[in-house]
């Protein structure tokens, strides 16, 4: 996150190193939210701080440089705006495309991750954001490397218009006059983003709220109006008058400062994303917080505020704070837990490591020398050309970088199985067979079916074609057979998807369409989240909710057997879909949820022996009893959770065809 600094070309505003300070603690907070420390539970707030202090400064060296040049330069802004942002941008989208692109495990990654860089290359990486998940896939993919760039782009769209904004209105009129109607903007701007932020808001997804440049501005608009009001000042009043004021205002700005931090201390440690209160005047209330702080430490620079801002640790971080808060979020989506094996405290001190020296380096070598034109000793110095075309050459090469590093792989076709089958039973060995019950529907091949979830569906349709049977997906992506509508869901309160609550409508229908001989159900993901049950989130393994999923699981067997099929239970496989900013992991992808579903299983099976069979898909593509990506150096996983094409062929397929066929064909594997 990156805010101007240093001195605009006549306009007479200097460096406030306490500024630096409250860059140092906004780009900490984030970086120890997504680092997964507890305590700073609103810590991604500080983008906030930085909106706020992006508004103050921007517009106070605006106001400095009409006040002193009678009109506003909007190249040469524009321009030192390029310089400050657009090197090392550049830099980190090239590395996250490179190297991102080897590890990212699927092509649906792969193309979220074209996406998502092109958007912030754009600087419309918010709107992206809002909108990029289109399908089941898409929407419940891992994080984007990239996500975080969503605060530049609203900082930047912040930085093209609000110049020329600025520009229009200061020209209506006398000076203080122009200057009334600007705080007036920025008031009523700042009024209007936050009641948008609060009409908008959805509690089942906060997306459009969260990101959009309508709801998030009020931050950048309550800065811009610190900046109008503490530019306005009269320039003739007596002395005694003037000094009483100034000590009556350092006294009142000094204790709405204390409030400041006393209110951002507050949220930082207690709000939620989802917290619904948050667009409802919390954001409001952090930006106003923050303003006060800014404010007294300008205004006021020997006091406890700007002292403690100014410690030199501070002003460090602060100074190289935009590489922190470029680098941060990538690095600590490549150093994870499963990469390093370190968890928790050991993880988050090499992720800050790592992240103070690459964010160290980029500032010495890349930002500061292209934002001042001074290279260091040792440093080559650049031939000169003209800047617009070094930054169009570099914008246009990085787009290249990034169309040609995140091209999709060609998909490997669903070859025909040369499975081999066994010949088909006698008449008189399958007589309780489900090929020969009575009412089935004439036809030579097995009929197979496949139920469940997007795990499900992955796994019948990358099933090869085979001569001898006959599948039908009837998979449902994004549903399960559990309807209690509230989910907590990677630490975060979810809902089902719409038709979810409908899945047995729509498995009937595929029964009584397709008459199948065996009915294989899988059933993975949704059944192993927490759910609210009787007033509390309970999950799999705990007595009650297992009441429930076996109730919710006897419904699914009868639907499945209602025309007299066989019905097939796989076990689910331990996943791995995403970590939690410490490197643990989310409840629904920790084993003993596995297990606890499986045993569930297993004991409704034991049961209905007469009906349900149960096929451990677990043991086969987690054959060492833990998660695994590949087996024999063959991808079965594409994203820590579904199967990919050549895992289903190459290993599932093998295994499950010829049982599927024996239970048709014998009623037993």
């Amino acid at each position: 996150m990156a805010t101007p600094r240093g001195r605009s070309a006549g306009s007479g505003w200097s460096y406030r190193p306490a500024l630096d300070g409250v860059r140092a603690f906004a780009v900490a907070g984030v970086v120890l939210f997504h680092g997964g420390v507890g305590l700073l539970s609103g810590g991604f707030l500080g983008v906030d701080a930085f909106f706020v202090l992006s508004g103050f400064l921007i517009t106070s060296l605006l106001l400095a440089e009409r006040a002193a040049t009678g009109t506003i330069g909007l190249v040469a802004f524009w321009g030192r705006r390029a310089r400050r942002l657009l090197p090392a941008l550049l830099v980190v989208l090239a590395v996250v495309v490179t190297v991102g692109r080897g590890l990212q495990r699927d092509d649906v990654s792969v193309g979220l991750l074209r996406g998502d860089a092109l958007a912030a290359l754009g600087y419309v990486a918010n709107w992206r954001m809002i909108y990029r998940g289109s399908d089941y896939f898409t929407a419940s993919a891992a994080p984007s490397p990239l996500q975080h760039t969503w605060s530049l782009g609203i900082e930047e769209q912040f930085y093209l218009i609000w110049p020329m904004v600025v520009l229009a209105l200061l020209g209506l009129g006398a000076w203080r006059q122009s200057r009334s109607v600007l705080l007036i903007v920025c008031l009523v701007g700042a009024a209007e983003s936050a009641i948008a932020g609060a009409v908008l808001y959805r509690a089942d997804d906060v997306n459009r709220a969260y990101f959009g440049t309508d709801t998030r501005a009020q931050a950048l608009l309550i800065g811009a109006a610190a900046a109008v009001l503490l530019a306005w000042r009269p320039t003739v009043r007596p002395a005694d008058q003037r000094a009483t004021r100034r000590t009556a205002a350092s006294v009142a700005l000094g204790v709405a400062a204390l409030f400041g931090v006393i209110g951002t201390a507050w949220l930082w440690t207690h709000a939620h994303g989802t917290d619904a209160w948050l667009y409802r005047g919390g954001l409001t209330a952090g930006a106003l917080a923050i303003a006060a702080v800014i404010a007294h430490a300008v205004l006021s620079p020997t006091s406890v505020t700007a002292r403690v801002l100014s410690l030199a640790p501070i002003v460090w971080l602060g100074k190289i704070s935009y590489g922190v808060y470029l680098w941060h979020w990538p690095l600590f989506q490549y150093l994870d837990a499963e990469r390093t094996g370190l968890a928790g405290a050991n993880l988050l001190a090499l992720r800050c490591a790592a992240l103070l020296a690459i964010s160290a380096a980029s500032y010495v070598l890349i930002e500061r020398p292209i934002r001042t034109g001074r290279w260091h000793a040792g440093l080559p110095r650049p031939v000169p050309v003209s800047a617009a075309l070094v930054g169009v050459v570099a914008v246009a090469g990085t787009g290249a970088v990034v169309l040609a590093g995140t091209t999709p792989g060609t998909p490997q076709p669903v070859r025909p199985a040369s499975i081999a089958l066994s010949p088909m039973p006698t008449t008189t060995e399958t007589a309780a067979a489900p090929m020969s019950r009575p009412g089935r529907r004439p036809g030579t091949k097995p009929r197979i079916d496949v139920f469940g979830d997007s795990v499900a569906w992955t796994l019948g349709t990358y099933l090869p074609e085979h001569p001898q049977l006959q599948v039908k997906v009837r998979a449902m992506q994004g549903c399960g057979i559990a309807r209690l509508p509230d989910i907590w869901e990677l630490d975060a309160p979810h809902t089902n998807y719409p038709g979810c609550t409908r899945w047995d409508e729509r498995w009937r229908r595929g029964v009584q369409t397709d008459d199948p001989d065996v009915a294989v159900i899988l059933l993975d993901r949704w059944e192993l989240m927490a759910r609210r049950l009787d007033g509390a989130y309970q999950h799999v393994g705990e007595p009650a909710y297992d009441a429930y999923l076996t109730s919710e699981l006897g419904l699914a067997v009868s639907i499945a057997g209602d025309r007299g099929a066989r019905v097939v239970l796989l076990t689910a496989p331990y996943t791995h879909r995403a970590e939690r900013p410490d490197g643990s992991l989310y409840g629904e992808d920790q084993p003993e949820r596995v297990k606890a579903w499986n045993t569930l299983l297993r004991d409704y099976a034991a049961q209905h022996r007469d009906q349900v069979t149960v096929l451990d898909l677990n043991k086969v593509v987690c054959p060492k009893g833990r998660f695994t990506w590949s087996i024999d150096g063959l991808r079965v996983r594409s994203d820590g959770l579904h199967f990919t094409p050549a895992g289903v062929q190459e290993v599932i397929a093998p295994w499950l065809l010829p049982r599927l066929w024996s239970i048709a064909a014998t009623g037993s594997p």
